[in-house]
């Protein structure tokens, strides 16, 4: 009897405790931003749990109708900017988000020494496009806003390591923001 008491307490307490780690505590906004030209407002979401960032999601915003887009991210994924790209000369309006989404060396999670992504939005979140690889580490970008060209450095993980090393090839990648496309790699 004595057994089955302490057997019954203890498979209570690991009910519990695995009950209470489960939960999220709270939703963090991050990173409002006002879309300039559009009546949307975007904003970076964390879902917390006790220790850490459970998930991360974006949210577009109209301010107009109070209807909203989530766009959801791999569960470990990490968000690391966020820039509204407007060139009203060029008809571009679109949303550049840097992230990390894709856990290349298959370790625990996502990390810093994964690679990041380079994602353009429409002002609304309803069409995204990916313009880097999974392999590709981008190191950094810019835009020519004569041209409405984003100009993309990194390197391709060419041996199949899964980690950004010197024997990577360095490439430049160009892309259209206007026609969205790629235009060279190089």
């Amino acid at each position: 009897m004595k057994k089955t008491c302490t057997f019954i307490v203890v498979l209570n307490l690991l009910m519990l405790a695995s009950y209470g780690q489960s939960g999220k505590l709270f939703v963090s906004y991050n990173k409002l931003t006002e879309l300039t030209g559009t009546s949307y407002v975007l904003a970076s979401v964390e879902n917390w749990g006790k220790m850490s960032v459970q998930d991360q999601h974006l949210l577009f915003i109209n301010t107009s109708t109070g209807e909203n887009k989530q766009v959801d991210f791999p569960k470990d994924a990490y968000i690391s900017g966020i820039e509204q790209i407007k060139l009203d000369t060029l008809q571009i309006n679109k949303v550049v988000v840097s992230a990390r989404t894709v856990n290349l060396n298959e370790n625990k999670s996502i990390d810093w020494r994964d690679p990041m992504q380079v994602f353009i939005f429409t002002p609304d979140g309803k069409q995204q496009t990916k313009i880097t690889n999974d392999d590709f580490f981008v190191g950094s970008w810019t835009l020519n806003r004569q041209t409405g060209v984003m100009v993309v450095l990194g390197r391709v993980d060419t041996n199949k390591n899964a980690k950004l090393d010197k024997e990577d090839k360095p490439e430049i990648l160009l892309f259209d923001l206007k026609e969205m496309k790629q235009l060279v790699k190089q």
